[in-house]
C-alpha cells in the first residue's frame, strides 16, 4: 500500500506522439518522440511486438511524466506510456476523447 502523498508525485500526462522508429538490433524496443503539452520528451518501449511505428504516429495517449531517466539499449528514455497486457496481447491507455496533450489526469 501507499498513501496519497505518495501517489500525488506520479505526473500522469496526456502524450502525443510525435514520431516513433523501431530500435536496431530489438524487436521490441521502440523509441518514441512525444510532445507533453510544450515539452518534447523521448521515450523507449517495449511494445514493438504489439504495435508498428506507423500505427502509433499521431496518438495520443498517458505516460508517466515525471519518472527518472533511465538508459535503456544507450538511449535515454525520460517518460514512461501507460498500457495494460493479457495473454490476448498489450493495449495502450488512450483518452476516449481528442484531448490536447499536457493535461494532467486527475
Amino acid at each position: 500500500m501507499i498513501n496519497f502523498e505518495d501517489f500525488d508525485k506520479i505526473d500522469l500526462r496526456l502524450a502525443k506522439i510525435i514520431s516513433a522508429e523501431k530500435i536496431e538490433d530489438s524487436d521490441k524496443l521502440l523509441r518514441i518522440q512525444v510532445a507533453i503539452g510544450e515539452e518534447q520528451k523521448q521515450i523507449i518501449a517495449g511494445i514493438g511486438k504489439f504495435y508498428s511505428p506507423e500505427e502509433l504516429n499521431g496518438k495520443t495517449l498517458v505516460a508517466v511524466a515525471n519518472l527518472e531517466p533511465r538508459m535503456m539499449m544507450g538511449l535515454e528514455s525520460q517518460a514512461m506510456i501507460l498500457a495494460v497486457k493479457d495473454e490476448n496481447g498489450l493495449s495502450l491507455i488512450i483518452p476516449e476523447k481528442e484531448m490536447p496533450s499536457g493535461l494532467k489526469l486527475s
